[in-house]
């Protein structure tokens, strides 16, 4: 998309994250310190859609009516800049999807290893990541399947309380292609590999990638493993309980899955619209099943920023048939196997303008009153209130 200035959503929030920042950050930076990444992304999601960042004005050529829209800040984080994102992202992997069916299989870290996920969230993602994967392609590799999967996996760190809770949402292909590549192997319709045994191959693989890390040094000052024998410890500890895998029945059809999997690709901690209650006191946000939970706006913000990623991290990856390297080679001769279709008609809808288009059904380019063209002229941030928000239509 060649435009960084988004529409403003018709039904607008009535409270927002940028509001709860611009008023408490600093009380939260006194309570504790924030990294580089964090400050910059509160700073992003401070201005998002306000006159500080510019943007242009629409004036009808028809009826004169003037509309402003800002600049969106386009950072990952923030809940106002992901719906576009999400969207040509989901359009992009309807290109290359198989026509089977897939799982959704979750791989969640134990609870002892947040401590560790807080202080190195780098490394450990990185070995959830790389374990996860290993464990479906070789458990698919095996006897009970002998096949290569596509594995698509998404990072999520947080509850609906914004509490830490990294887990690993894997879209699975409900088979693979054969080692030979001359057939498609087909899973049960049902069943996509044994969870017992994925979650012992897990374990064990990332207790492994785990103790090599530590010898690498990669958990410096950890206040947990100054002690001796404190590392051995903690791998006792999270080694007696069962890690969760947990996998849900397949979807109903090959375009479902990435529809509903882009609901997970660029969800940030908490949305908008979850925000029941915002006061200088307290912030009470919805959580599930009907029930709501109220924080101090410092707490709240300080659950928040645990979840922002470092700059570049890429919380979205692919494996097995689906990796960069097999896209070319063995993708193609699955697709091949499968009678795939070469690509979505929707892929026709590449500028924002045009996805914008195809979410909403509103156009930018006419007037929101009398649906005549618009005329876009630059706006200074100079022209109006730096605090100012987009408007609700646009």
């Amino acid at each position: 998309m060649t435009a960084h200035i988004e529409c403003a959503a018709r039904d607008r929030p009535r409270f927002e994250i940028s509001d709860i920042v611009r008023a408490h950050r600093s009380a939260l930076e006194e309570a504790r310190p924030l990294n580089i990444d964090q400050r910059r992304a509160l700073s992003a999601i401070a201005l998002c859609r306000t006159a500080e960042l510019g943007g242009h004005l629409d004036v009808c050529t028809a009826c004169g009516h003037q509309e402003p829209a800002y600049n969106s800040c386009r950072n990952r984080h923030c809940p106002k800049c992901q719906s576009l994102a999400q969207e040509k992202w989901v359009i992009d992997r309807l290109a290359r999807i198989l026509p089977v069916q897939h799982f959704h299989v979750v791989f969640t870290l134990p609870a002892a290893l947040r401590s560790l996920a807080a202080y190195r969230p780098a490394v450990i993602y990185n070995l959830l990541f790389k374990t996860a994967s290993a464990t479906l392609l070789e458990v698919g590799r095996g006897k009970k399947l002998g096949a290569l999967l596509g594995v698509t996996a998404v990072l999520h760190t947080w509850t609906r309380e914004l509490e830490l809770h990294p887990h690993l949402h894997c879209i699975v292909t409900a088979g693979g292609l054969a080692p030979d590549g001359d057939r498609w192997v087909r899973s049960r319709t049902e069943y996509l590999l044994p969870v017992r045994i994925l979650s012992d191959v897990f374990r064990g693989k990332f207790l492994t990638a785990l103790r090599r890390e530590h010898a690498r040094g990669g958990f410096t000052n950890f206040d947990t493993f100054a002690e001796p024998r404190g590392f051995e410890r903690f791998c006792s500890t999270i080694t007696k309980h069962r890690w969760v895998v947990y996998a849900k029945k397949p979807f109903t059809g090959p375009e479902h899955v990435f529809r509903y999997l882009g609901r997970y690709t660029h969800r940030v901690g908490i949305a908008n619209s979850r925000l029941h209650d915002v006061t200088h006191d307290h912030v009470t946000f919805r959580t599930k099943n009907g029930k709501s939970i109220t924080l101090a706006p410092v707490e709240f913000l300080a659950r928040f920023v645990q979840h922002i990623l470092p700059k570049g991290y890429v919380k979205i990856r692919h494996y097995g048939l689906l990796a960069g390297s097999n896209v070319k080679t063995r993708l193609e001769r699955a697709r091949a196997l499968l009678r795939a279709p070469i690509k979505s008609p929707e892929a026709l809808a590449t500028t924002w303008i045009e996805l914008l288009l195809a979410l909403t059904g509103h156009d930018v380019r006419r007037c929101s009153r009398c649906d005549a063209p618009v005329e876009m002229y630059p706006l200074s941030h100079t022209a109006t209130d730096a605090r100012a928000r987009a408007p609700p239509t646009c």
